[in-house]
């Protein structure tokens, strides 16, 4: 979403089937054969394809964080806390 509340579309492309990029992030991925892929931010380890993409996405998100989250006067870390603390105590009393 953007700050206007619209949504934003994630895009992630494959350059030649051997490195992934994306559009709001400067990480990447590159193939590392056999279907695998190692992606910037998480040295030492290989995903699948599948893996590769939400490792993208993921970082997508994280970039649109890092740009929203000021308006609130919040980290991005402590946003995404906010969020998640009440489904963890939820989770955790049942």
């Amino acid at each position: 979403m953007s700050s206007m509340g619209k949504q934003v579309a994630m895009a992630v492309q494959v350059v030649h089937g051997s490195v992934m990029s994306a559009d709001r992030t400067s990480h990447h991925a590159r193939s590392v054969g056999d279907e695998s892929w190692a992606v910037s931010y998480l040295p030492g380890r290989t995903l699948s394809t599948e893996q590769a993409v939400v490792a993208m996405q993921i970082a997508e998100v994280a970039s649109d964080l890092e740009r929203l989250t000021p308006i609130l006067g919040l980290t991005p870390l402590e946003a995404i806390g906010h969020v998640l603390w009440p489904l963890f105590f939820r989770n955790a009393t049942q």
